[in-house]
Formats: structure tokens, sequence, C-alpha cells
């Protein structure tokens, strides 16, 4: 199955939580119109991770249109954050930079009320069948154990936790504010009532809570200010198991790597992001 995107307004109840979420509808010229707010939120924003599936679908749709029956797949994904967008309407504009019979690219500009949200590039071809010639890759159990942690109880349906099925690893997860001592967090997701796709394997790429959490101090909003997800192969049905961990925190600036694994143990997402130390809601 490739991550053709499928251009229908179909949010609303009836539709699977991340479906609902990642609808956008056509209005014509390279542009889509999409809504924030039916799941994957967290507070009063949108999921970084929900955006960057955003982006993704409205490019691949417009590559979709400008080249009928390629059916590209995303291979990249790099975006700045320029502004967080609230809760409602936004529109993606669409411009193709490149046609190529390997590797076609498409910018994509997120913008709400007329000002400029995020803004990306989507390169796109076919990702590969082949097994891997080589690989190294974090050793993570296929599926989450008894005592994962499930930061979904309680929560909405709309929230991100109530989304989607998400399990932590508890023994890489803060206690209280004391932390871990180690920038390092681990994970399992699966979309709810929906195939797993090249589409949620960009979302697993930010789903983590921030690894720098770990080392104690303040708990709250760690503000994404570039995003680059590789995408490596289609994911099996079935759980992403991920690690995310970070290099360096000088001052109040952090990195973070995240690798992003499937049900069959192969490689499907790289994440690396450039991000800001928690701040106090």
């Amino acid at each position: 199955m490739t991550a053709r995107a499928d251009v229908r307004s179909s949010g609303g109840p009836s539709a699977p939580p991340f479906r609902g979420a990642t609808a956008i509808e056509a209005l014509g010229d390279g542009r889509f119109a999409a809504e924030l707010g039916h799941g994957f939120v967290l507070g009063p924003k949108a999921h970084g991770g929900l955006l960057m599936a955003l982006l993704t679908k409205a490019g691949l749709a417009k590559l979709a249109g400008d080249a009928p029956g390629a059916a590209p797949d995303p291979l990249s994904v790099a975006a700045d954050f320029l502004r967080a967008p609230a809760l409602g309407p936004v529109e993606l504009t669409t411009e193709v930079l490149k046609l190529g019979r390997t590797t076609s690219v498409v910018a994509v500009r997120m913008s709400q009320d007329g000002t400029a949200m995020l803004t990306a590039t989507v390169t796109a071809g076919r990702l590969p069948d082949d097994p891997p010639r080589w690989t190294d890759l974090p050793d993570l159990a296929a599926e989450p154990p008894a005592d994962a942690i499930d930061p979904g109880v309680g929560e909405g349906p709309l929230t991100l936790a109530g989304s989607c099925e998400l399990r932590l690893d508890a023994r890489t997860v803060a206690p209280e504010r004391g932390g871990t001592g180690q920038p390092v967090v681990r994970g399992w997701v699966r979309p709810r009532d929906e195939p797993t796709d090249v589409l949620f394997a960009v979302l697993a790429g930010d789903i983590l809570p921030p690894s720098v959490f770990n080392l104690g101090g303040t708990l709250g909003w760690a503000p994404t200010v570039q995003l680059t997800a590789l995408l490596r192969a289609r994911p099996a049905p079935g759980w992403l198991r991920m690690e995310s961990r970070s290099s360096a925190v000088v001052g109040p600036w952090f990195d973070e790597d995240v690798t992003v694994i499937d049900a069959a143990g192969r490689l499907v997402c790289q994440a690396r992001q450039l991000a800001l130390a928690p701040l106090a809601r």
C-alpha cells in the first residue's frame, strides 16, 4: 500500500481517529483545507506529528494530481514550525518544485487566518520493498509489556493519547520531576480501528514525551523549531516501537532523534528535531 493521498472530506465522528484528523479537502490551484481539533490534541493545540502528517498528505495529493498514476510515497519531510496554529481551520498551499522519475519535491505551507504557521518540503518517490543490506537498530520489544504505561487512561478521545493506542516504557518515563537522569524514552503506538500506514509513521516520529523530561526541572511545552522525518519503508500492520534520545542540551536548545521500527522489525522512520527546552504553560 502506498501513501497516496485520498482527498476527501473524511472527518467527523464516524471516521477512525487518524483518518478523521488528517482529512483534507481540495480547494483548487494546489490548495487544501483541513480542520485541526478532530483528534491528536495537546491542550489548546494540535500535536506536532499530526501537523507533519497533514503537510505530507497535502504534498502527496498535489503530486498525485500533477502526475496521475505516480502514487508517490514520502521519502523525507522537512518542516519549520513558525508558529503554533490554534484549533480550527487551516489552509495548505502547495507548489511542485520538481517532478522526476526517481524523486519529486513539493513545497507545502500551512496558514491560518492569512498567517504562515508551518512550511515544509516533501520529497516523494517509491519506498523500497527490499530487505535491508545492513541496519543498526535499538533492541526494542515488538509489543508493549504488561507494565507499560497507558497515558490515555482517563483521557478524552480527542487528546493525543486518546486518539491512538500509546504505551510508554515505564523504565524510561520520568517519575514525577526527578527524572531518570538519561534523556531516553521508549514506547509503542498504533492507530485505532485503521491500518498502520506511512503517514502514521510520520506522526510516530514525534509522539513520545520530550526526552529532556528525564533530566528533571520543568515539565511543560517543548516547542519544536525544525523537524525532519526520513521514511524508510512501509510499515507492517501492528505496533510501531520507538526510541527517542537527545545528544546535547545546551542553553534553551535540545535535539531529539527518534527511531521508529514496525512490527516486522524494519526501520520505517527516522526523525530528528531541534526544539526548545520545556516551557511552563
